[in-house]
C-alpha cells in the first residue's frame, strides 16, 4: 500500500512537470532565455578552453594590434593595449556568474529563515523585531548601500559580494513572510501542530516546500539584477579590479574611447544585457513551470 502511494505520488510530480515543461517549451521567449543562460554559463565555465586568447584575460599588452576594429583574427576587436575583447568578455562572464551564485548562496538561506520564522509567529515580538530590521535595510536604495560599503572598503570582487549579499537578504524574508504567514493558517499546518509535531518540522518540512516555487523564480531573476549590480559597482571601479576582466570595468574603459573606437564598450555592454536578459526571460517561464504543477 505504501509503495503504489509513493508511485502515485510521483507520478503526480512527473505528469505535472511534464505539463509545465510542455508549457515552458511553447513559450519561445523561455527557451531563448535557457539557451541564453546556457550559454554563457558554458562559455564561463570552459573559457580557458573556448576563448581564442586565453592570455589575453590577464596581464598583457600587444600594441602592435591595438585598438583594431572587428575582424576575422579579432571577431570582437581589441582595446587599446591589444587585448582581444571576445577572450576578455568570456572570462568577465565568469566573474560576474560567480558574483551571482555566491550572493545567492549567501543570502537565500538567512532570508528565508527570517521570513518563515516572521511568518509563523505573525502578531508576536518576534514578528516585529525581524520585520522592522528588514523594513530599514529596505528602505535604504540597494545600490547606494552597496557603493558605501565598498567605498569604506578596499575594492574588489569579494568586497562586491559582500556589499550586494548585505542589500539582499530582505526581500526574500519579505517573500517568505507573506507565504508563510498565509500558510500557517492551512489545515494541514493545523493538523501537524495538533499531532504534537515540533516547530522545526512545522516551518521545514510543512511550510517550506510551499514556499520553493516562489523562491527559485525569484532567484532566477535576481541573478540578472545582482550581476547588473555587480557590473554597475565595477563601472565605477569598486568592483573586479584590472587586469582582471570584469564586464562593467570593460565598458568604463571603453566609454573614453566612444564612438571612434565603439566595439570596446558597445560588446561588453551587449554581454551584460545577454546575461540579465537570459536569466530574466527564463524566471518568466519558471513561473509558469510552476505555477502549472501548483494546479
Amino acid at each position: 500500500m505504501e509503495r503504489s502511494a509513493h508511485a502515485t505520488f510521483w507520478s503526480r510530480k512527473l505528469e505535472g512537470f511534464g505539463r509545465g515543461w510542455y508549457k515552458f517549451s511553447r513559450n519561445p521567449l523561455s527557451i531563448i532565455g535557457l539557451i541564453a543562460v546556457l550559454l554563457v554559463s558554458f562559455l564561463a565555465t570552459f573559457a580557458p578552453f573556448v576563448a581564442p586568447y586565453p592570455k589575453h584575460a590577464g596581464v598583457f599588452v600587444n600594441f602592435a594590434e591595438a585598438s583594431q576594429p572587428p575582424s576575422l583574427r579579432h571577431l570582437f576587436g581589441t582595446d587599446v593595449v591589444g587585448r582581444d575583447i571576445l577572450s576578455r568578455i568570456f572570462f568577465g562572464f565568469r566573474f560576474s556568474l560567480m558574483l551571482g551564485v555566491v550572493v545567492l548562496t549567501l543570502v537565500v538561506p538567512p532570508g528565508v529563515i527570517l521570513g518563515l520564522t516572521a511568518g509563523y509567529f505573525k502578531g508576536t515580538w518576534i514578528d516585529t523585531v525581524i520585520m522592522r530590521i528588514t523594513d530599514i535595510f529596505v528602505a535604504v536604495p540597494p545600490l547606494i548601500l552597496a557603493l558605501a560599503i565598498c567605498s569604506v572598503l578596499s575594492p574588489n570582487i569579494f568586497h562586491a559580494m559582500i556589499a550586494v549579499s548585505l542589500m539582499w537578504w530582505p526581500w526574500y524574508t519579505r517573500l517568505v513572510y507573506g507565504l508563510s504567514s498565509s500558510l500557517r493558517n492551512e489545515f494541514f499546518v493545523q493538523a501537524a501542530e495538533v499531532t504534537g509535531a515540533s516547530r522545526l518540522h512545522i516551518l521545514f518540512k510543512e511550510i517550506l516546500p510551499n514556499c520553493l516555487s516562489p523562491i527559485f523564480t525569484k532567484m532566477s531573476l535576481d541573478m540578472g539584477w545582482v550581476i547588473l549590480i555587480g557590473a554597475s559597482l565595477s563601472f565605477v571601479g569598486l568592483g573586479v579590479q584590472p587586469p582582471k576582466p570584469g564586464l562593467g570595468t570593460m565598458v568604463a574603459d571603453g566609454r573614453i574611447y566612444m564612438p571612434d573606437q565603439w566595439w570596446i564598450t558597445v560588446f561588453p555592454a551587449f554581454a551584460i544585457m545577454l546575461v540579465v536578459l537570459g536569466f530574466n526571460l527564463l524566471g518568466d517561464g519558471l513561473r509558469d513551470l510552476f505555477a502549472v504543477e501548483e494546479v
